[in-house]
Parts: structure tokens; C-alpha cells; sequence
């Protein structure tokens, strides 16, 4: 009963598991390929046979469309619910609407009879703290006492923020895309995309908005729209049982997270092209933009914003922009890539310092610090009391006649008998350069401060933090240049374009175009950021100034260091992360980089046919590699596959639980046909369904610089190597790290996680 005809070949009904990954370990990517392949190739061949089967097909070819449906329906629905949250609790920790207390300030006013234009911004039905509870809305005493509740709400808010982290998801903290970067390469990390995480995620993000924190929602409503995708890829099987096909999923709800951030679908979907996705085929890209079209509309439905419009920033200027002024623009980019580098290297600074000291066991306390600290710096200066996108809106307008804002305190002639829209330059008044001196101040303390929230365990955006330092300083740059042309318009440099009494710059474009500098240079994007900004203004006729400081922001950076600032903390947690975009000009070869090397023990392989089951499974307790290399015997050392260790666990404890006969002494059969065996022998075991039979290998020859473009390219595990068919050892992702590593002289680059010891 024991001979070959009888051998059960385990697996011929698949157990749950095979073929799955365990946390913190990278996925095979041919493996998966080849999985959907086959699976696709059974379902065409399946719908030959009956209309029931045909009409299955047709669903699972729609499955894709489904879900990118849903996912745009959720997180446009969630970033919707969010903004409406967040302009709520921002406004609360100020005062409290009478008729209706969850209308924020703006919504407060608008359903009010007594408010004028001039006073836009004052309604008996919106009190503030101070005049509620003591009748009194000016003077000393209510000053301190608005000071005194604005910093409470602040450390309220911030301490339910980080508490609703710390207790129930820890991995709903920071921005996430560096995690989201990590995990659309091939990494698993169980429960960062998880239920939990979303609920927690999205809850915590208008808490640490409110707050008053230096951070936006634009990076966290990534990872929110991202674990939306994870969810709904459970639903379908296509989905949850492959690993690759998941990622596809996930690089289109990362477009769609953009998408409701910025109300850029355009630019979400190019944002997930060059940022963050590892594999991007062509029928992601098509997906990616039907959930970013459905993010936005369901987010122009829901109308947050009030205005009727999907953008955040909506400006209109009507002063075109003129050669001359590509100078301060170019200057501006120049601006952004000093601030970019010097923001990534102290933040990155100071979260090495957080996780190698004692500051690091003190998340909550930290929190409360730097919060306290900002309320109490941020309350006397309106510029920086005021929620960080309002303040931007603010620096992005163009000062028009009805402009009651201290930025639009000029002083007019008046006999001056222009249209509205056609104001000229004009002298500064003296609200201008008061709001000049407190623009100064917010830009120190946008700066400093932003460099020590950002990587606090709480939800936490750099978008509009960088967009907000590089607005103010655009601001900044763009009075200087008006009030030049204004009082010096005889110069050589403004003679030819701006004539006396005309409109010739306006300081709101300057600040958008310091705000897409800025941005470019944390984040060393190009192309997705210029397309995010002209949608998030509408400001298409300005497209070239913010490439040019795009452009010029990124070369900055570049100088000082290729890393952006996602890609610095990918480094910094020690995620094993092969950036496509890096280049090679390494010398070493395969034989030099493999394992083992001098004086490590021989490499630990299987024969195909003279291993038993006790053999197994104590190279599996002594060792903690990911898989083991299946030869033809330890003599020949001929190559006939690879084969997983997790699912040669599972394979054995399945078969000793259903196949009868198995022991210890049982023979692991790797081979297409078992030999005859005497009935005096325990039952084999043929596991040669879990063999992968065509692992890739490389000469041991092979140059180095091509096994690393060979392992970013096609997101492999492990390489093999061979001469003339002869196993000599293997390179696994863990062992190329290093090698990008001290190629591109990044940072000391060490594993997190203390049981990610095994071949990744």
C-alpha cells in the first residue's frame, strides 16, 4: 500500500494558507503573477462550458470597476465627513454658534439676518468663549480667558488623538505613505491597512487637525483611502487571495486619496504613478482615475467647502505673469530646495533621536508638549491662530476693492476710476507692513515647529505644513516686488512691462508658486505636483511659473541628497524598499554579495528525494530562512527548485493531520514519480506541488549592479545562484538593501523589527 501508485500527492486539494505571507516579509511577485495568470486561464476556459459560468467570468472581470466604485464612494464620503469636522472643532476652540452649535463659524453667519459685508465675519448667534461666559467680548480679561480655553481645547483635542492611537491602533500615526510606499512594493504589514486603522485613523486625523497642530489631512486621507481599498478587496476573492492584485488595488485608492484631498483627481492619479506605486500597468492607470473621478464627485456632492466648487484653494487673477518675473520665481524654487533639505535632515535628526533615547517611551507626553507649546506661540498671531488652510486661501487671494484683509491695506488714490477688477499697484498702507511682520514671525514658527511634529504618534500630513511655509514666503517676496515696481517703476527690469498706474504683479501668485516649491522640495516631486497645484487653484494660466519652481526646488534638493523626505523615513524605520528610481554603477559581482560567504556554515538545502519528514522540521526550528533551495543530492548540488517555508510548514502539519502513515521517518518526496517502496516503510510524503520549479537564478558572474536592477524590477524574494546548473548560494532582498545602500551614501540602514532576521 505504501508504492508510488498510492502515494498521495498532498495538495491535490489546496488547505488554507499555501501560498500566503507572513507579517513583515515581502511577497513574491512572479508567484503571484503566475497565481492570477492561471486562475484567469481556468475561468476563460470554465465559461465555455454553461451560461451560469460565462456570466461568472463576466463578474469577476468587472470585480475590478466594483471596487474601485466603492472605494471612491468611501473615501469621498470620508474626506467629506472629515473637512465638515474638522472646520467645526478648529472653530470651536474659539466659540460656540447659539442657534445651531454644530455650524461651524462661516456656516454660523450665513444663516444670520443681521450680518453686513463689512462685518462678514460678526454675528450675534457666533459668541466667543469669553463673551459667553462673562457678557464681555473685549479687554484684558477676555483676551486671557479666549488665550486660556483656545490652548485647553488644543491639548484636549490632541491628548483624545494620541490616546485613541496608543490604546486601539498604533498604526494610525504619522502620514503613512511611507508605509504605503513600503507596502505597494511587495511588504506585508498585518493591520496597518486593517478596520481598526481606518476608524481610528479617520477620527484621530480631525482631532489632531483641530488641534492646531502643524500638520494637514492630506497625507493621512492616502493611507484613509487605501484602507478602504484593503477592505473592499476582501469582498472579492481575485483580490484578498492575491497579493499583487491587492497592490493594484491599493496604487488606485492611493489616487483617489489625493483625489479628495486636493480635490485633484488629475493629480491624484499621477501622484500614485510617481510617488508611490512599485508596479503600475496600464489597466491601473485606467482604474485609478475612475476612483479618483468618483472620489470627487462624491466629494463635490457632499460640498464641504461651501463654495460649490472641488478645489481647496480657488483663486482668480487678472494680471498675467511676465518674463521679468521669473527671476523671484526661480528664486523661490531655490528657496523650497534649501527649505526641503533642511527640513528632512532635522526632522529625520530628531526622529533618530526619538527612537534611540527615552523620548521615544513618552509618546503621549510629547504630544502634549509640542501642542501646548504651539497654542500658546500660535493664539497672538492671527496668521498662525487661524487653521492652516484658511491661511493659505488667505496668502493665495488676490487683493481685490472688497478685500477687508491687513494683506489688502494699500493705500488708494482716490480718484481713481478703474473697474473692480482692474485695481493697479499701489502703495502699501500700514496694515500691510503689520501683517509683513507677523507673516515673518509665522514663517519662524512654521518652520521650527513643523520640524518637530511631524513623525508624532498621531495622524499627521507634511502637505500643507510645506505649502503653508512656502505661501508665506511667497507672500513675502511678491509685496517686495509689487512695492519695487511700484515705487521704482523706471528701473531697467520693470520699465518694459509695467507702466505707472498699471497692475502688474500679484503678490497671491508668488505665493502659490512658494507653496509648490516648498512642497517640491520635501517631497522631490515634479510633474503630479504642478498638475495638484493648478487644480487645487484653477490658476491653469500659471502652470509655467510652478514648473519652473518645481523644477528648480527638486535640483536644489537634489544637491544635498536624492532622498525626499518619505523615502527618509522608509530608511529611517528600516523598511526594505528598492527605489526604481536609483541608479547603480557598482563593480562587485553575484559570487561577492551571496551567501554564504567565507566562514558561515554551508547553505541549508533539501534533496529531492532523501529527506524525511524529522529532517524537515528540524532545518525549519533551527533556522528562521524564508525558504529552502531543493537539489538533486548534497553531492551534485544540482538545482531542481525552491520551495517556501511557510508553506512547507503547513504542508507537513496538514499532511500528518489527514494522511494517514505519516511519521517522522516518512521520506519527502520532491520528485514527479515516487520509487517503489517495501511495505515495511512508513508512508512518504510527495510534496511536490508547493515546489516552485523555475526559481530565478543568476550566474554567479553576474554583476551586481544587474542583480539589483533585477530585484527592483521584477520584485523578487530571492535570486539563486548557479554555475553550469550547480547551486553555489543565494541573495535575498535583505542582502541587497545594503548594497543600494552604501551605493547612494544613505543613512546607516538597520531592521525595526527584531524577528525580521529571516531571508525577506
Amino acid at each position: 500500500m505504501n508504492g508510488a501508485g498510492n502515494l498521495m500527492d498532498f495538495l491535490d486539494e489546496p488547505f488554507p494558507d499555501v501560498g500566503t505571507y507572513e507579517d513583515f516579509h515581502t511577497i513574491d511577485w512572479l508567484r503571484e503573477k503566475s497565481r492570477d495568470t492561471d486562475r484567469h486561464r481556468k475561468i476563460t476556459s470554465k465559461s465555455k462550458e454553461s451560461i451560469w459560468e460565462l456570466i461568472k467570468s463576466l463578474l469577476d472581470a468587472w470585480s475590478g470597476w466594483v471596487v474601485m466604485l466603492l472605494i471612491g464612494l468611501l473615501s469621498g464620503t470620508l474626506a467629506g465627513v472629515i473637512d465638515l469636522a474638522v472646520d467645526w472643532m478648529t472653530d470651536l476652540k474659539e466659540g460656540v454658534c447659539l442657534s445651531a452649535f454644530w455650524y461651524s463659524h462661516e456656516q454660523c453667519c450665513w444663516t444670520s439676518n443681521e450680518t453686513t459685508f463689512d462685518d462678514r465675519d460678526k454675528c450675534p448667534q457666533w459668541q466667543k468663549w469669553a463673551e459667553l461666559m462673562t457678557g464681555h467680548a473685549e479687554g484684558a480679561g477676555a483676551y486671557v480667558l479666549n488665550y486660556f480655553l483656545y490652548v485647553l481645547w488644543a491639548l484636549l483635542f490632541s491628548f483624545l488623538a494620541v490616546s485613541l492611537v496608543r490604546v486601539f491602533a498604533p498604526y494610525a500615526c504619522g502620514s503613512g505613505i511611507p508605509e504605503i510606499k513600503t507596502i505597494l512594493s511587495g511588504f506585508i504589514i498585518r493591520g496597518y491597512l486593517g478596520k481598526w486603522t481606518l476608524l481610528i485613523k479617520t477620527v484621530t486625523l480631525v482631532l489632531a487637525v483641530s488641534s492646531g497642530l502643524s500638520l494637514g489631512k492630506e497625507g493621512p486621507l492616502v493611507h484613509v483611502a487605501c484602507c478602504c481599498g484593503n477592505l473592499f478587496c476582501s469582498l472579492f476573492s481575485k483580490y484578498s487571495k492575491n497579493e499583487g492584485k491587492r497592490r493594484e488595488v491599493l496604487s488606485a485608492a492611493a489616487a483617489a486619496g489625493v483625489s479628495v484631498a486636493f480635490g485633484a483627481p488629475i493629480g491624484g492619479v499621477l501622484f500614485s504613478l510617481e510617488e508611490v506605486s512599485y508596479y503600475f500597468p496600464l489597466k491601473t492607470l485606467w482604474r485609478s482615475f475612475f476612483a479618483a473621478l468618483v472620489a470627487a464627485f462624491t466629494l463635490r456632492s457632499i460640498n464641504p467647502f461651501g463654495n460649490s466648487r472641488l478645489v481647496l484653494f480657488y483663486v482668480e487673477y487678472h494680471t498675467p505673469w511676465y518674463m521679468a518675473e521669473l527671476v523671484p520665481f526661480i528664486l523661490l524654487g531655490v528657496f523650497g530646495g534649501l527649505w526641503g533639505t533642511l527640513f528632512i535632515r532635522a526632522n529625520i535628526a530628531w526622529c533618530r533621536r526619538r527612537k534611540t533615547t527615552q523620548l521615544g517611551k513618552y509618546p503621549v507626553l510629547e504630544v502634549i508638549a509640542v501642542t501646548g507649546i504651539t497654542a500658546v506661540l500660535a493664539y497672538p498671531n492671527p496668521y498662525t491662530r487661524r487653521s492652516t488652510s484658511e491661511l493659505i486661501s488667505e496668502l493665495f487671494n488676490d487683493c481685490g476693492a472688497l478685500e477687508s484683509s491687513q494683506l489688502c491695506d494699500y493705500i488708494n488714490n482716490p480718484n481713481m476710476s478703474r473697474p473692480v477688477d482692474d485695481i493697479p499697484d499701489r502703495p502699501a498702507g500700514p496694515g500691510v507692513y503689520n501683517a509683513l511682520w507677523q507673516l515673518a514671525l509665522a514663517l519662524i514658527f512654521k518652520i521650527v515647529i513643523t520640524i518637530f511634529t511631524f513623525g508624532m504618534k498621531i495622524p499627521s500630513g507634511l502637505f500643507i505644513p510645506s505649502m503653508a511655509v512656502g505661501a508665506i514666503a511667497g507672500r513675502i517676496v511678491g509685496i517686495a516686488v509689487e512695492q519695487m515696481a511700484y515705487h521704482h517703476h523706471d528701473w531697467i527690469i520693470f520699465k518694459n512691462w509695467c507702466r505707472p498706474g498699471a497692475d502688474c504683479v500679484t503678490p497671491g501668485l508668488y505665493a502659490m508658486v512658494g507653496a509648490a516649491a516648498c512642497l517640491g522640495g520635501v517631497t522631490r516631486m515634479t510633474v503630479s505636483l504642478v498638475v495638484i497645484m493648478f487644480e487645487l487653484t484653477g490658476g491653469l494660466e500659471y502652470i509655467v511659473p510652478l514648473m519652473a519652481a518645481a523644477v528648480t526646488s527638486k535640483w536644489v534638493a537634489d544637491a544635498f541628497g536624492k532622498e525626499g523626505i518619505y523615502e527618509s523615513h522608509i530608511q529611517l524605520n528600516g523598511y526594505p524598499y528598492l527605489d526604481v528610481r536609483d541608479e547603480f554603477t557598482h563593480r562587485t559581482l553575484a559570487t561577492d554579495v551571496m551567501r554564504p560567504r567565507r566562514n558561515d556554515p554551508p547553505l541549508a538545502v533539501l534533496t529531492q528525494d532523501s529527506t524525511t519528514v524529522e529532517d524537515v522540521e528540524t532545518l525549519i526550528k533551527d533556522t528562521d530562512y524564508n525558504g529552502f533551495p531543493v537539489v538533486v543530492s548534497r553531492e551534485s548540488e544540482r538545482l531542481i527548485g525552491f520551495v517556501q517555508r511557510r508553506d512547507l510548514t503547513l504542508a507537513i502539519k496538514n499532511a500528518r493531520q489527514k494522511q494517514d502513515g505519516v511519521v517522522s521517518s516518512s521520506v519527502v518526496y520532491f520528485t514527479e514519480d515516487a520509487p517503489q517502496l517495501p511495505a515495511s516503510n512508513p508512508q512518504p510524503l510527495k510534496l511536490r506541488r508547493i515546489l516552485n520549479l523555475s526559481p530565478f537564478t543568476v550566474t554567479d558572474h553576474t554583476p551586481m549592479e544587474t542583480v539589483v536592477d533585477i530585484f527592483r524590477k521584477l520584485g523578487l524574494r530571492q535570486c539563486l545562484v548557479t554555475r553550469s546548473g550547480r547551486l553555489l548560494g543565494i541573495i535575498t532582498k535583505k542582502d541587497v538593501l545594503p548594497v543600494q545602500i552604501s551605493l547612494t551614501y544613505v543613512f546607516f540602514f538597520f531592521f525595526m523589527y527584531s524577528d525580521m532576521k529571516s531571508h525577506l
